[in-house]
């Protein structure tokens, strides 16, 4: 008998820490062209919303503004409690309510990591080898390139998929190899990842399996090696590294709310030339979110997916919420939901009339 779709397994501290901590959590996995998000509903159970968006990669978050990296475009949302409370099809079952506001039409960068900061949104443009600005003036403006690409290219020379914001700036990249050639990263993909200063290019660690999600927090530089399975903690002036956590599976998209990371997991696709050279153990792992007790290195919650979602590539908590919505431009509820600075209005499907709350 075939699964529901987005069926899922979750340990007893999975909900209990969402619920505890009130938080829901928002994971993007562009294999499903979703982006989910998951809220508890009590200390046992939680509840999903999955939304279409094609392809969805990086995921920025800050306050109220929510921007999502697609295929070709960037989708900028703003969240909205009263119309989350008033949402015709729900009634007072939301708490908080992302709503489109506005679209970038980037064209096809593949952009990884999406972050606000000062002055805009800042996205990581892999196949142009780049950190960039994303904005209504261009399709992309590059702010920055390793110092060992020659200049800019869609070739994707070295991977580049990773960016640590400070102070409202990247400060630090991932990168698969310092390789100035189309795809170079492909040979040695599991043993020649890179962790860069932003902006002197300066390499902070070197030799990693395939960095991801790099994040600074206090402690220090935080990233991912997916193909190792290890949450690794370098120290930004020394380079000492620190194995923080080792899970068998394909690590991947990071975020962190007090003591407590959460971690996603991707399932390792057969068909994958570049997944093949990933140790076997790892091909058993399924798709979904781990909990990370920080200061002891537990993990003290699972979620797993059994059907829908495989790869999984961001995730960001979105604190305080605990029942949120977000609309896709697919959806046509989301043309009828209109803010303005003084008032909030549902349009009704049957009249063209808007109807103040």
């Amino acid at each position: 008998m075939a699964l529901p779709p987005f069926s899922c397994q979750y340990t007893p501290g999975f909900a209990a820490t969402l619920h505890q901590l009130g938080i829901s959590l928002a994971l993007s996995t562009y294999q499903a062209g979703k982006v989910v998000l998951l809220s508890p509903k009590n200390e046992q159970s939680i509840v999903q919303l999955p939304r279409s968006f094609g392809k969805a990669m990086g995921i920025a978050l800050h306050e109220d503004r929510m921007a999502i990296a697609t295929k070709d475009e960037v989708i900028v949302l703003r969240n909205s409690p009263a119309l989350a409370h008033h949402y015709p099809a729900k009634p007072a079952v939301y708490d908080n309510m992302f709503m489109p506001r506005a679209n970038f039409y980037t064209g096809a960068l593949d952009i990884h990591d999406l972050e606000f900061g000062k002055g805009g949104l800042f996205a990581v443009n892999t196949f142009f080898s780049c950190l960039c600005k994303i904005d209504a003036n261009y399709n992309f403006t590059p702010i920055w390139q390793p110092p060992f690409i020659s200049k800019l290219a869609a070739e994707d020379r070295c991977h580049l998929n990773g960016m640590a914001m400070k102070d409202g700036q990247p400060a630090y990249a991932t990168a698969f190899n310092q390789g100035d050639t189309p795809k170079s990263w492909r040979p040695t993909v599991t043993t020649s990842g890179v962790v860069m200063e932003v902006p002197s290019g300066k390499v902070i660690a070197s030799g990693l399996a395939m960095p991801h999600s790099p994040r600074l927090y206090p402690e220090g530089i935080f990233v991912l090696l997916s193909a190792a399975g290890t949450l690794l903690k370098i120290n930004p002036a020394s380079g000492q590294k620190t194995t923080v956590f080792q899970h068998p599976g394909f690590l991947r998209g990071m975020d962190r709310h007090g003591d407590y990371l959460f971690i996603g997991v991707s399932k390792i696709r057969a068909s994958s030339k570049t997944f093949a050279k990933i140790d076997d153990k790892f091909k058993q792992s399924p798709a979904g979110i781990l909990v990370v007790h920080l200061p002891s290195g537990k993990l003290v919650g699972q979620l797993a997916y059994q059907e829908s979602v495989e790869e999984i590539y961001d995730i960001k908590v979105l604190p305080g919420m605990l029942r949120p919505n977000i609309m896709s431009t697919l959806q046509d509820d989301h043309k009828r939901g209109l803010a303005t600075p003084f008032a909030t209005y549902w349009g009704k499907e049957t009249e063209k009339k808007l109807n103040p709350l």
